[in-house]
């Protein structure tokens, strides 16, 4: 069975991260959605809230599985029994960053080949910080993100302005 991990705090998923998933579940025979703490980013949604949001979204693919992680993706790569690692790229400037990310995995981790996969052109300007920054500003994000996500997104900003 070959296995991919695909790594992401995903907070929110996007259709980006979603479509990755799904292409990604076409090539490999199973996809580990690995929804990651990472304390550099304040995330909007737990952990869990995450990894609801992405299994709702990705019900209807059953090789993917959403599983989490703290610490070193390389660790992951071996407790998940990973045989490589996916990752999204919109554009030339996410590629430098996971360039570097993917040559130190590998020197960590002899293991860790990382595979990168460019994303539909018609997600290539979305990310998940433009669109909690438009939930919070009342915009209208509905079209770059799974339903569940934007109802979860209109409950979270909605309570926020009450505070």
């Amino acid at each position: 069975m070959r296995r991919v991990l695909y790594p992401g705090s995903f907070d929110p998923v996007t259709n980006g991260h979603l479509d990755v998933a799904k292409r990604a579940a076409k090539i490999f025979d199973e996809v580990l959605v690995a929804v990651a703490a990472n304390s550099e980013k304040k995330a909007a949604f737990s952990i869990e809230e995450r990894m609801k949001l992405f299994q709702e979204a990705c019900k209807d693919l059953p090789n993917v599985k959403v599983v989490t992680f703290h610490g070193l993706l390389v660790n992951a790569v071996d407790r998940f029994h990973a045989d490589a690692v996916i990752r999204g790229i919109r554009a030339a400037s996410d590629f430098e960053y996971e360039f570097q990310m993917a040559l130190m995995n590998r020197e960590l981790n002899g293991r860790c080949e990382t595979l990168f996969m460019m994303t539909d052109p018609a997600y290539s300007f979305v990310s998940s910080r433009l669109i909690k920054e438009i939930a919070a500003n009342d915009g209208d994000y509905a079209s770059f993100v799974p339903p569940a996500v934007a109802e979860a997104l209109k409950r979270k900003f909605s309570k926020e302005e009450k505070h």
